[in-house]
């Protein structure tokens, strides 16, 4: 059997009817995990449960609407989750907000603030939800989808960043808490990703122009590029590894 093989496990993946998400949940399906696709439209999510089931057999994805800002919907999502597949073996928190684009200082009190709760106490919710079953079964891979954002300044999307780097900490925080208990908590930090979310980031040709001849592969990142960090992270492959993030970024950060 391969390190890689996920059959048999239950994989939650927030923000997952498109982008990276989606592309995640593709790559873990594909290795044998059983699916939860999650956003906040139940249509969306059905949509992609839908194709992922005519790829690899029905049952392999199941919809299940969760809204990352509702504590309640989350609760739900881990109920439900339970319900129909059983306990969660492995959650990618990759959901997250980021309603500013322009310097901090412009920044409103409720924009700031909803950064912070949609991309740190979320995934703390998260988490936590999931951390109960994982300690019982004493194994668990917990992934959190951050930046290189936060491991550097910006001008246009600071807010963010400042959230993408507590995502950080409480990756390693986690990470110290819980490998007694067999479970790993590690990061994927990616650079700049073709998805609708950073749409604002490479839509202008010349300034994506620009940003390419930057990165030592000549290229912006597809959503696939980070799958299969994500499919080694919640493997047996990465059965050591735990408290790290990982930079995927086509080499910005060199």
């Amino acid at each position: 059997m391969s390190s890689f093989d996920l059959t048999g496990k239950v994989a939650v993946i927030t923000g997952s009817s498109r982008g990276i998400g989606r592309a995640i949940a593709e790559g873990l399906a594909a290795q044998g995990a059983r699916v939860v696709i999650s956003s906040r439209k139940q249509d969306a999510c059905e949509e992609v449960a839908a194709a992922i089931n005519a790829e690899h057999g029905q049952g392999s994805a199941v919809a299940i609407a969760a809204s990352i800002s509702e504590k309640a919907q989350l609760e739900n999502l881990f109920a439900q989750t339970r319900e129909r597949l059983g306990p969660v073996d492995i959650l990618v928190c990759n959901a997250a907000s980021n309603p500013h684009y322009g310097s901090m200082d412009g920044i409103s009190d409720e924009q700031f603030r909803k950064v912070l709760d949609n991309n740190i106490m979320s995934n703390h919710w998260l988490i936590q939800l999931a951390l109960p079953a994982m300690r019982e079964k004493g194994d668990g891979a917990i992934l959190v989808i951050s930046s290189i954002g936060g491991l550097r300044a910006s001008t246009t999307i600071g807010a963010y960043c400042v959230s993408k780097a507590a995502d950080f900490q409480l990756v390693r925080n986690y990470a110290a808490e819980n490998g007694k208990h067999g479970i790993r908590v590690n990061g994927i930090a990616p650079g700049l990703v073709k998805t609708d979310f950073a749409k604002a980031l490479w839509d202008d040709p010349q300034a994506l122009a620009a940003t390419e001849k930057r990165l030592a592969m000549r290229r912006i990142g597809e959503p696939e590029d980070i799958a299969g960090a994500a499919i080694y992270l919640s493997s047996s492959a990465a059965k050591w590894t735990t408290g790290q993030t990982i930079v995927v970024d086509g080499g910005a950060m060199i």
